[in-house]
């Protein structure tokens, strides 16, 4: 357990790297106005965090700068959430500008969010096994091409433009879509491809000719791609941190984050509330130096999805944790509402 006066250099330490990304030393500490303690006192005591491995000194300088073990000790002791408030109203601010497609909204939400903190912003979209399928549409753009359209209840659209090959009749594509309106309104994502091969397929058999091929057809065009979706905010946001010169540790750090579905599996959490994973403490070897903060948001208290900020371990934990309590609660308002009007 560490002194009141311990906390109170570890604190002033962490808050001023994370400003200024330089080594902090007990003469810039002795300064502060709400330090008391004498130069050679912070000294001895910053020696002391340091055996303790609260802190670490650099080849450079004669100051310190947090350890893994500082930043963690920060983060559970010196963060309080309920301290950590904010009155941004970020997804309010979005819907005034007319944005009423939930897609839109996260997008929206995770470029604003990058704005406002300088780091890579990420939000997970709705989790599939909650989502469900709510229409299937094709529009015709030509005799030989067309866009298909997938609608789920979450507000996630898929668009897919594609060419009809001159043996498939156009009434019969029609009257598939009409049949998996009516068989698949509802049925969550997850089990489409149950249900058209158990109960779907047989049935079209008795009102298509030759329905194999356009229905398989239009089962590649509609069902390839699963609609658990990441929303980015800020990807480069990362290049303007001094931790990240090194291009070796962008290329693999980019290299992670475009591999969207381990990216996912990643910020998947089993519990709710706020996360933080600090450095090696993450599992992902491209973000060991950083730290990767998480909150989920919900649905009629199922959890459906997680923002995200991805930084360099000098972040802004106590802005940034408050930052995502508010936007995940704030999510959380907008999927129920949207739910409410879209169910």
């Amino acid at each position: 357990m560490l002194t009141e006066r311990q906390l109170l250099i570890l604190q002033v330490i962490v808050d001023d790297f994370i400003e200024t990304a330089q080594p902090v030393g007990s003469r810039s500490i002795a300064k502060k106005d709400d330090v008391t303690y004498s130069s050679a006192t912070i000294r001895n005591e910053m020696a002391d965090l340091e055996d303790m491995g609260f802190l670490e000194k650099t080849h450079s300088s004669s100051g310190r700068i947090p350890s893994e073990k500082g930043y963690r000790y920060y983060v559970d002791h010196l963060v309080s959430l309920k301290e950590t408030t904010s009155n941004i109203k970020i997804v309010e601010n979005v819907m005034q500008d007319g944005l009423f497609e939930f897609e839109q909204i996260v997008q929206s939400s995770a470029e604003i969010l990058s704005e406002i903190t300088n780091y890579t912003s990420i939000i997970l979209g709705p989790e599939v096994f909650e989502t469900k399928l709510k229409q299937l549409q094709i529009v015709s753009l030509s005799p030989q091409t067309a866009v298909a359209i997938l609608i789920t209840n979450t507000g996630h659209v898929e668009h897919r433009s594609f060419s009809v090959p001159n043996e498939i009749n156009a009434s019969d594509l029609e009257k598939i879509v009409n049949i998996l309106n009516d068989r698949l309104y509802g049925v969550p994502i997850y089990k489409l491809h149950e249900k058209l091969n158990s109960e779907v397929i047989h049935l079209m058999g008795s009102f298509v000719t030759d329905f194999e091929k356009s229905f398989d057809y239009l089962r590649a065009i509609f069902f390839t791609e699963n609609p658990v979706k990441l929303y980015f905010g800020g990807k480069t946001n990362i290049l303007m941190q001094p931790e990240f010169n090194d291009v070796e540790k962008v290329r693999s750090l980019y290299a992670m984050i475009e591999k969207e579905d381990e990216l996912a599996n990643l910020l998947k959490s089993d519990t709710d509330g706020i996360s933080v994973s600090i450095g090696h403490e993450n599992k992902a070897d491209a973000i060991k130096e950083c730290s990767l903060i998480t909150a989920t948001y919900e649905l009629n208290e199922e959890q459906m999805g997680t923002i995200a900020l991805l930084g360099p371990t000098r972040m802004e934990y106590k802005r940034v944790i408050a930052l995502l309590n508010a936007l995940s609660n704030e999510m959380s308002d907008v999927l129920y509402k949207w739910h409410q009007n879209n169910d």
